[in-house]
């Protein structure tokens, strides 16, 4: 039974088998970014917007607003000591290398093979055909407790803390900047489904509190 506390990252790909890291993982030390770019043109306008009376004129006010996609910071502890101490022999002999191979991995451009499976260009056994031979970036399904978000990985800082006499790596803390993708796509929608119930959950009990506070 897996730990309720685990994250994923999985490639989301014609790949045997698709790209997959569990880890260990605290929400609390999750960073969630969204930032509005404003761009006021030729028309004359206040200083953070255009001038605006009602409701209906809100479309008019934001006119030269660009909203970025939101992006998640989060730190990640690979640590296979328990699976050492329980005499995995895959952990006592490469340690963590598969993990950091797998984000690697996931990080490196990829080619469609035969089939239209994904598989790193740099292996050089893409298809003949031009479109085969174009190179893309892996997109990943980010596991976080009710949500499941498209994401492209932006960057990967890894810092090993503990070694094997053999130089490989047993433990490290990686930090991993995600950047969602935002569109029509049905991880995407069903996120928006639900963060708009949650928001009408809150809205409602705000709602519900403020007229009880009244009474």
């Amino acid at each position: 039974m897996l730990n309720e506390t685990r994250g994923f990252l999985i490639e989301y790909a014609l790949s045997l088998p698709p790209l997959t890291l569990a880890f260990e993982f605290n929400p609390q030390q999750l960073t969630r970014n969204r930032s509005v770019t404003i761009t006021l043109g030729s028309t004359p306008a206040t200083r953070g917007g255009y001038d605006f009376a009602l409701p209906t004129e809100t479309a008019r006010v934001a006119q030269g607003v660009a909203i970025e996609p939101e992006s998640f910071d989060i730190e990640i502890l690979l640590d296979v000591t328990d699976r050492m101490n329980d005499g995995d022999p895959i952990a006592r002999t490469v340690g963590i290398e598969p993990e950091l191979d797998t984000l690697r991995s996931m990080c490196e451009p990829k080619a469609q093979g035969p089939g239209g499976l994904q598989m790193l260009s740099s292996l050089g056994l893409g298809g003949e055909r031009a479109f085969q031979k174009n190179e893309t970036v892996s997109v990943l399904l980010f596991v976080w407790g009710t949500h499941v978000l498209p994401v492209f990985l932006k960057a990967v800082d890894v810092t090993e803390s503990q070694h094997l006499p053999s130089l490989v790596p047993y433990r490290a803390t990686v930090k991993l900047t995600l950047q969602v993708i935002e569109g029509r796509n049905p991880f995407y929608m069903a996120e928006k489904v639900r963060q708009a119930a949650s928001a009408a959950l809150n809205t409602g009990r705000t709602a519900a509190a403020a007229i009880g506070g009244l009474r």
